[in-house]
């Protein structure tokens, strides 16, 4: 296959071997995303309307409760200038963060900051860590680009658990258009495909995983969003919501501090993107935040291309955080050497179940 690069933002087909060009040279995922944006994004008098409207819902809805609405708060960018947008409207907010055993000290230090800040409840969970480290070594030995995907699904599988306990309906979530409106599709898989993990962790695990909190897309689109009513609302999307901004002002209102990466609050997350998915299977996940940013106008495409020419990691840094890694799930270095020189899996050569395929053409239906 020859190499191309979309001529709008910089998804490219070394990346994402799913990836579409039309006979401008534009990709599918600028394509899509430009025609959602209209439906979706609203940084203007409309999205302060829509904003303003869903407080008023939630503190209506929350009367007589504990607390108006529940979210996850891991310590990165979107979570944290959701919950400081949260507390200038005055919710009362649960928060719910997964110590999976993973969290950089940046994360921790900020979470801290935040919840006395913003005077919100955080509720920190803790699974099993000896079979969630189990599971994700299984996740790793299966050779499947989305190793994440057990730490994706407890963060989810939690929240859920917390706003049924709570009798909360409403999950804010810091999913987002700005930032997040290209997500390739290739590499990946869903994270809420319970029959998935089942089948990997049968095939390359050594404990079970009766102790984690595992959620399905079934139950959590039957079960948890017509029995228990729980809504997913993104009050980011009812923003002018840039980047370099938010950052700017959560340093001033709590002296929050960025981690240099999109998602890199999280260990694993950063060996994820910045070394395995570009090791193994080619992935630069840089390219689908940088596109993100493009098309939502906060960088050039020049920029982006100038950023990509930047190293992935410091050597030494990632040689601490693989080490640190393994350590945890109890594999040697020489047998994840070894299986960074097998040959790559799809996630779709193990079990999956309908309702990830469903998934999938929704996600692709929608374009964002």
């Amino acid at each position: 296959m020859d190499y191309k690069i979309c001529n709008r933002c910089v998804m490219d087909n070394y990346s994402d071997n799913t990836i579409v060009f039309d006979e401008m040279g534009n990709c599918n995922y600028c394509n899509e995303v430009i025609i959602a944006k209209p439906k979706t994004y609203f940084p203007n008098k409309e999205g302060k309307k829509r904003l303003e409207s869903t407080i008023s819902m939630l503190k209506t809805e929350g009367k007589g409760k504990k607390y108006d609405c529940i979210m996850g708060l891991s310590g990165g960018l979107d979570s944290s200038y959701l919950a400081y947008l949260g507390y200038e409207y005055g919710l009362r907010i649960l928060a719910v963060h997964i110590d999976d055993g993973f969290d950089s000290p940046i994360a921790i230090d900020n979470i801290n900051k935040l919840s006395k800040a913003c005077n919100i409840d955080v509720i920190m969970e803790k699974p099993d860590k000896e079979q969630f480290y189990d599971l994700t070594a299984a996740f790793i030995r299966a050779g499947v680009p989305n190793i994440a995907i057990p730490q994706d699904n407890l963060i989810i599988g939690y929240l859920y658990k917390h706003a049924r306990e709570n009798n909360t309906k409403y999950w804010l979530s810091g999913g987002n258009f700005p930032l997040e409106s290209i997500l390739q599709r290739g590499n990946t898989h869903d994270a809420l495909d319970k029959v998935h993990i089942i089948d990997i962790n049968k095939k390359f695990g050594r404990k079970p995983i009766d102790k984690l909190q595992i959620i399905s897309s079934f139950e959590r689109r039957i079960s948890n969003r017509l029995l228990f009513k729980i809504s997913e609302i993104k009050p980011l999307n009812f923003i002018d919501y840039d980047k370099s901004r938010a950052i700017s002002e959560l340093n001033k209102f709590c002296g929050y501090n960025y981690y240099d990466g999109k998602h890199y609050e999280s260990i694993l997350t950063r060996f994820v993107q910045v070394y395995y998915l570009p090791r193994k299977f080619n992935v630069d996940k840089r390219k689908s935040h940088l596109s993100s940013l493009i098309i939502s106008g906060q960088i050039t495409r020049d920029q982006a291309l100038e950023e990509l020419k930047k190293p992935l990691y410091n050597d030494d840094q990632i040689q601490k955080d693989i080490n640190y890694i393994l350590k945890c799930i109890d594999m040697s270095r020489d047998e994840f050497e070894k299986i960074m020189m097998q040959p790559q899996h799809k996630h779709e050569d193990y079990k999956v179940s309908n309702w990830g395929f469903i998934n999938r053409l929704l996600r692709k239906v929608r374009g964002y």
